[in-house]
């Protein structure tokens, strides 16, 4: 009953202000859960094996429930991959879900609230009513089953009905829960407020407030949106206007819900100029509406029949991160709800169009579009009124092919007909593969009638059926050959007479293949596995084990074993004996260990026959019982060694090592040890004099640490101390003021090459640490610098922190961003920029505050800058700037920093700023929300605040969040713990027995499920790959699932051989087995190799940037395979392209800038511009901004061109290295085209290039070089061209000092410069060579320098 009276007005507002009120913002009612905004992702509502509960509690019944709990997780994780990437789920999988739910027996309290919150608009491709039905269905059968509901249960029903928009009582409603013995808590008075508001009944809804303020309940924004509908509804805009006004007079800002629900009244109404100012009004508060929330409004448009408004509101929409999902939802709810006219608008706008249409593959835009509307039976002239204007616009190459396709999916003959008859008219030929989809399910039902009206269709398009469509398709469907004929002759007369007559044969055939093809199905798909297969594959895998590690047989046979329920193993006794006889006679042999884990095991399934075999197995060697033997410490440790020392000194016996010992066990007391010392000077060894240094180290006594150490030094100058003796004298050094003897006591440590380990690393930032708490900047930086340029460790962010933390120490926030800015420019990282960013929010400096975030924007990512200023304005307090950055469109949840945070939270017992945060990223994209609300239950947990827990647990529901079990676990201690009731069912922990290794799960046909131990036993099976390929397709058969380490060592292994084709296949299981499975860094590494070998550098290229977006780190070696790739195919663009992603990530690969200057020269040579490729190359060495020394090598261009024999680029190139050369007096290219041409065996062209300076230039760019033999005899021919006497006799004189002899050549011409200066040869000078000596000496220097003549 609509009220419009101000009287009532007024006393509605009185009625919420007197209420308690709770500034909470959940996810309003209008809101579609499972939406990557605030909705309930399924992934993050549950993870993990859901523990089964039933009636019975014996154990063996507990056993059976687990395993079949297994069987199912694996559909659980299915359904949340579905949400995740899509935001919906399928009718079909949600069943499947249910049904295997069903046939365990045993239903859980949290199973039945996942199905129950998944039949709302989680299900858009479903009608409203279905949707309820399938609700229904599931409650009432799971409640038959055992399940036990909570308000929780009660709370997902009623969402469930206002998201399927049900009619029900409230009344009703909550009779039925007081039956139930179930109290209804705020979340329930909620709903039933919006139930009455859906309807207009305000008077129904006020007296919901009414009890809820006698109960003291707060009243939350949800509920102020309820009003905001209900009023609209009941016909009094005013009243709905209002009630904004009455919210911030509570206290309450309206968030994005409220404006939603007011923007929904106004579509409801059709009136867009309200529309337009409430969008306006927005636009001017801290409240951004997102593209989610603009296409409620255009549903609301559509389904009151304003649809004419609705490309106005479409205009408007910014395309965020997560608009094709959300508008695909959008879509397939408007067709369900029959509109389709407007969700083809909306189809229109998928920003996607553009990149489909541009991209070189056929576009596909609109595949889900189609499917749906032959779904729902959408009328065929309409769906190719679509298809014609999605191929119009070029939007989908083949829709009319797609829509034939669902249709024979979705087995709908008659429309199925009607598209063909379509099709055919354009010309496109119809085939008769295309019916057999519609004939399979007609043929496997025997339904010979649905056959013959198939065949009428294809008689009527003129599509004759072959042979394989009659054999394969249509005769299997008769129960014998004269039927058939029977039926062809009434249905199809004279026409297919001989038709018939020809397939009389194939029938034959065909009957005599019925047998062994149906034993086949009936292997594969209908029946279970037999044991004897069973075992025999259990074999051979042992077998294959067995050849690399006894570890994985021992794991492999107990998680057999543990798979298996105890009637298993009894009905399997006499195999199982069999199978243990063979790996006896195999020679398998298991530890002790493990035979006692399956000792228990078979003991446990009342088998202890078994037990006698398996004890066969283990080394008759081992003990099977073991005692530990325990080290007992004597008292008087002192004693015995004072006594021990003095009968060594008294034998005259060595004392080194029990005076050692004894100075170690004295280390408490300085004196004492000193003391000790002092009395055996001469026997103190290097170890004895190492604990001194260091005891003196931890008491401050620098002097007499020093005196120690200049003491040992004397005795033995070879021996150094350890690492954290060194660091404990440097940090004595520090804290006394001697920065000079610290700094030279770390070029001591690496003078002497002291190991640094890890912990050594540590000590040292404890140093820099103690300093930095000083505030002695000057010390830290002299410190840091030390030990970086030193080497002594790796620059990383925990030890560039102490020089910022000497600044923040200090209160000088400008040096301390400076240091922070100067440690990411010179070592990539940004220590404590949180802190400096808190120090700067609280000042209040806007100046220094936006430089730092520039710069942390430039260098991190504009995400990673949101993030700090995030946390930054959380951790002073500041929530409202904190909501804005963290309601930025297109923002990502990232796990890390926001457990990070969390973390932080909890260590400080901030529970005020925790939950600001949980409550700012509800509507955070992919955020996890059950994790969020982990954290704060951990806080009510170490705070024993059972309150707090409850109200947490309130809020889940109003989010629609379904708990992990160890967030019910963890809710449940606290209440218990404080005498509460815990309100619904607490799960079960598993037991030890229970847990495997690998989620190894199985389908209802297979055989109990196989687990490798460990990602090392399957990697060494990868080495047999084609072996470990095998047997996965094999285990793939039978329905096993493994955990995802096998099969990402299979992929990588295969990869590796450069079987692709095999690793794909490998994924694709992996993928459906395993729910968000993906490769990871080396195995894509490795496939953009193999994709680049094959010459598909494009694909490459597709990998490597999808690697990138999944935050993956390529190898060098792949992106300098997929560079020289795209480099030979001449795509010069592709090379920028993966040149600016490598800058752009965040883990350098440390690639040389001239694999890309390279491979560009290469690119612009094959595409014919060689001008192009010279003015690359030479800006390198005349610009002076390239990589300089041994790194600016163009090596590889001179070869690939030598080695492709193109004369036009080495001449281009052989000009440039001379221009370089003369010019620019820059001899690398020339060097390398040099060494490029005598590897190539090109001596003659080498032998031009020869110049001393170049020569000599050689000689320093490669020190080692080892052929001098053919270096120093062509220099020797320069100084004779240049007569150059000195530099001869000078290189002559350096030849003999290394020990390179000078051949006769060399001699001969160093002889000639003599003579021609006057000068007496000071050897003998080697005769004119004839004919056949000459040849011998040509022969011999060819071995060195290549064919080619040499001149005196």
């Amino acid at each position: 009953m609509p009220f419009h009276s101000s009287h009532f007005r007024l006393n509605m507002a009185a009625l919420l202000r007197s209420a308690r009120l709770l500034k909470f913002s959940p996810s309003g009612f209008l809101q579609r859960t499972g939406t990557n905004r605030n909705g309930p992702q399924l992934s993050r509502l549950y993870s993990g094996a859901i523990e089964q509960r039933g009636p019975h509690t014996d154990e063996s019944s507990l056993g059976v429930r687990s395993k079949q709990a297994q069987q199912f997780d694996w559909a659980l994780a299915k359904l949340d991959s579905s949400v995740r990437r899509t935001g919906r789920i399928t009718k079909t999988l949600l069943l499947r879900i249910f049904h295997d739910i069903c046939r365990t027996g045993y239903p859980s309290g949290n199973q039945a609230l996942l199905l129950l919150r998944s039949c709302g608009s989680l299900l858009p491709e479903m009608p409203l009513a279905e949707r309820t039905e399938l609700a229904h269905r599931i409650w009432d059968k799971l409640q038959e089953l055992g399940a036990s509901y909570d308000a929780s249960h009660y709370n997902a029903l009623l969402k469930v009905y206002l998201q399927n928009e049900f009619k029900f009582s409230p009344t009703e409603f909550l009779a039925k829960m007081e039956a139930a013995g179930v109290q209804p808590n705020r979340v329930t008075f909620q709903r039933l407020i919006a139930a009455y508001c859906h309807d207009g009944d305000i008077e129904g809804a006020s007296t919901i407030l009414g009890f809820m303020k006698s109960k003291d309940l707060p009243i939350t924004e949800a509920v102020f949106n309820s009003l905001v509908t209900g009023h609209a509804r009941a016909g009094d805009m005013e009243s709905s206007e209002s009630i904004l006004q009455v919210m911030k007079g509570a206290g309450i800002e309206p968030g994005p819900d409220t404006y939603v629900a007011l923007l929904n009244a106004y579509a409801e109404r059709g009136d867009m100029d309200k529309i337009k100012q409430t969008l306006e009004a927005v636009e001017n508060t801290d409240t951004s509406l997102m593209d989610r929330d603009l296409m409620q409004v255009v549903f609301s448009l559509s389904k009151a029949g304003h649809q004419q408004h609705v490309p106005e509101i479409v205009e408007r929409m910014r395309h965020e991160r997560g608009y094709v999902p959300d508008a695909m939802n959008l879509c397939l709810s408007l067709i369900t709800q029959g509109q389709e006219d407007t969700a083809f608008t909306v189809l229109k706008t998928f920003p996607t169009l553009q990149q489909e249409t541009q991209s070189g593959d056929s576009p596909t835009l609109g595949n889900f579009f189609l499917r749906h509307c032959v779904n729902m039976d959408k009328p065929v002239d309409k769906v190719a009124r679509y298809c014609k204007e999605l191929q119009d616009s070029s939007y989908h190459a083949t829709p009319l092919q797609f829509t034939l396709y669902c249709c024979l999916e979705a087995k709908k003959t008659a429309t199925a007909v009607e598209v063909m008859k379509m099709m055919k008219e354009q010309g496109q030929p119809i085939r008769p593969h295309y019916f057999w989809p519609l004939l399979t399910q007609h043929a496997k039902d025997q339904n010979t009638t649905g056959i013959m009206e198939v065949l009428k269709g294809m008689q009527e398009l003129d599509v004759p059926a072959d042979v394989e469509t009659m054999s394969f398709y249509v005769l299997p469907a008769f129960p014998n050959i004269d039927a058939a004929r029977d039926a062809f002759k009434v249905r199809c007369s004279a026409r297919l007479s001989p038709t018939a007559t020809r397939l009389t044969h194939i029938t034959v055939r065909f009957t005599q293949r019925i047998p062994s093809a149906l034993l086949s199905l009936s292997l594969t798909h209908t029946q279970p596995l037999s044991w004897d297969h069973v075992l025999c594959v259990c074999a051979r895998i042992t077998s294959l084990l067995s050849s690399f590690s006894t570890e994985a047989v021992s794991y492999f046979l107990y998680n057999l074993m543990d798979s298996m329920t105890e009637a298993e193993v009894q009905a399997q006794e006499d195999k199982l004996r069999q199978y243990f006889n063979q790996l006896k006679s195999m020679g398998i042999i298991i530890p002790g260990n493990i035979y006692r884990g399956i000792r228990n095991l078979l003991d446990s399934y009342h088998v202890p026959e078994l037990i006698k075999d398996v004890i066969a197995l283990v080394d008759s060697q081992e003990p099977l019982n073991f005692s530990d033997n325990r080290v007992v410490i004597l008292d008087g440790k002192v004693l015995a060694l004072e006594s021990r020392l003095a009968e060594l000194k008294a034998d005259s016996k060595p004392v080194g090592a029990t005076l050692k010992q004894l100075i170690l066990t004295l280390c408490a007391e300085e004196v004492q040890a000193l003391e000790l010392k002092k009395q055996h000077e001469a026997d103190m060894v290097a170890g004895s004099y190492a604990a001194l240094i260091h005891l003196c180290c931890r008491h401050d006594n620098v002097e007499e640490a020093l005196n120690l150490k200049r003491e040992l030094s004397r005795k033995d100058s070879s021996v150094s101390l350890d690492s954290s003796k060194y660091v404990a004298l440097v940090k004595v050094l520090t804290k006394q003021g001697r920065l000079e003897e610290a700094v030279d006591m770390l070029k001591e440590m690496k003078e002497k090459e002291v190991v640094v380990r890890d912990t050594t690393v540590t000590l040292l930032f404890h140093v820099l640490n103690a300093a930095a708490m000083k505030g002695d900047v000057v010390a830290v930086r002299r410190l840091q610098d030390t030990i970086f340029t030193l080497g002594l460790a790796t620059p990383t962010a925990n030890l560039c922190s102490p020089l910022v933390s000497a600044h923040l120490e200090t209160k000088d926030l400008g040096g301390a961003l400076e240091a922070a800015m100067e440690c990411q420019k010179q070592y990539g990282q940004l220590p404590r920029i949180h802190d400096v960013i808190c120090g700067l929010v609280e000042r209040g400096d806007t100046e220094l505050l936006q430089k730092a975030m520039d710069f942390v924007s430039q260098e991190r990512g504009e995400m990673t800058m949101l993030y700090d200023l995030f946390f930054a304005f959380m951790q002073t307090g500041r929530h409202r700037e904190a909501r804005k950055i963290i309601e930025t469109p297109g923002l990502r949840a990232r796990p890390g920093r926001l457990q990070w945070y969390a973390e932080k939270c909890i260590n400080g017992n901030q529970m005020e700023s925790l939950e600001s945060m949980v409550d700012m990223t509800a509507k955070l994209f992919e955020c996890d929300r059950d994790e969020l609300y982990h954290y704060v239950l951990r806080l009510c947990k170490d705070t024993n605040d059972w309150r707090k827990a409850e109200a947490t647990w309130t809020k889940m529901q109003e989010e629609n969040v379904i708990p992990r079990e160890r967030t019910l676990r963890i809710l449940a201690d606290i209440l218990k713990s404080n005498g509460q009731e815990v309100p619904f069912e607490v799960p079960e922990v598993k037991k030890p027995s229970e847990i495997t290794y690998c989620s190894a799960t199985t389908s209802k046909h297979s055989s109990p499920f196989i687990s490798i131990p460990s990602n090392q036993s399957f990697s060494q099976i990868s080495v047999c790959f084609i072996k470990a390929y095998d047997m996965l397709k094999d285990i793939e058969r039978k329905g096993v699932t493994l955990g995802p380490a096998p099969y990402d060592s299979l992929i990588r292994a295969l990869l590796a051989e450069g079987s692709m084709e095999n690793a794909m296949v490998v994924k694709e299981i992996a993928v459906g087995r395993i729910p968000g499975f993906k490769l990871n860094d080396i195995a894509n590494s490795l496939l953009i190799i193999t994709q680049v070998k094959r010459g598909l550098a494009k694909d490459g290229m597709s990998t490597l940037k999808s690697m990138l977006q999944g935050d993956q780190v390529p190898s060098k070696l792949s992106v300098t395979r997929l560079v020289q790739s795209l480099g030979s195919h001449g795509d010069v663009q592709g090379i920028q392209e993966v040149e600016v992603l490598m800058k752009g990530l965040g883990t350098p690969l440390n690639l040389s800038s001239m694999v890309f200057l390279n491979n560009t020269a290469m690119a612009h040579i094959k595409n014919g511009d060689l001008d192009s490729a010279v003015e690359g190359l030479e800006a390198v060495y005349t610009q002076g901004d390239g990589p300089q020394g041994p790194a600016a090598s163009m090596a590889f261009v001179f070869r690939k061109v030598l080695e492709e024999n193109n004369g036009a680029a080495l001449d281009k190139l052989s000009a440039m290295a001379e221009r370089l050369a003369n010019h620019f007096s820059s001899y690398r290219a020339a060097s390398d085209l040099f060494l490029q041409l005598l590897e190539a065996n090109m001596v003659e062209d080498a032998k031009f290039m020869l110049a001393v300076g170049k020569i000599k230039t050689l000689m320093t760019l490669i020190p080692d070089f080892t052929e001098k033999e053919t270096l120093y005899p062509y220099l020797m021919k320069c100084y004779g061209v240049d007569n150059d006497l000195v530099s001869a006799k000078a290189l002559y004189q350096q030849m003999q000092t290394e020990g390179v002899e000078a051949d006769e050549l060399c001699l001969k011409r160093l002889a000639v410069l003599y003579r021609n200066a006057g000068e007496t040869v000071p050897f003998t000078e080697p005769p004119v060579s004839n004919n056949k000596s000459h040849s011998k000496q040509k022969h011999t220097h060819m071995q060195c320098t290549g064919p080619h003549t040499p001149q005196p």
